[in-house]
Parts: C-alpha cells; sequence; structure tokens
C-alpha cells in the first residue's frame, strides 16, 4: 500500500510540472491565478501522499500550512485582481 502512496506522490509531482507551464505560458492574469491554485492544491496533494509514503507526520504540518497559505495567496491576488479592474 506505501508503493501506491509514492506512486500517487510522484504523479501528483508530474501534475504540478504541468501546471507551472500553464501558470508561465497563461493567455491571461487570471488563468494564471486558477494554476497558481490548482499547483498549490496539487502540491498538498502530493504532500500528503509523500507524508503517508514514508512513514512522518511532519509532512502533514507542512501540508497543511502549504493549504492554508495557497488559499490566503488566491485571496490576495483576486483582490488585487479585482482593484485593477475596476
Amino acid at each position: 500500500m506505501t508503493e501506491l502512496y509514492g506512486v500517487i506522490a510522484v504523479a501528483e509531482t508530474l501534475i504540478v510540472g504541468i501546471l507551472l507551464v500553464r501558470l508561465a505560458k497563461g493567455p491571461s492574469v487570471s488563468d494564471r491565478v486558477v494554476a497558481l491554485n490548482a499547483t498549490s492544491t496539487q502540491a498538498t496533494l502530493a504532500l500528503l501522499a509523500f507524508a503517508a509514503f514514508a512513514d512522518r507526520s511532519i509532512y502533514l504540518d507542512v501540508a497543511i500550512w502549504t493549504s492554508s497559505f495557497s488559499y490566503l495567496g488566491t485571496l490576495v491576488w483576486a483582490r488585487l485582481l479585482e482593484r485593477e479592474l475596476l
């Protein structure tokens, strides 16, 4: 079962790589914000899978911090875009 968690962690990391390309090439700023939010979510899922794979609970704390800061970052970017578009 732990090998499955390792495969999931690697797959999530590959998805993060694809999303980083989308983040760099996004046609609009709002597409880039969505890609940044999705990247943060996938990185959190990769950390959770790696924590289960490595059987280390410290990575769960890192995943919780990553998810909370990614949410706040998305809110900040949305607020900035709202001010610039109005």
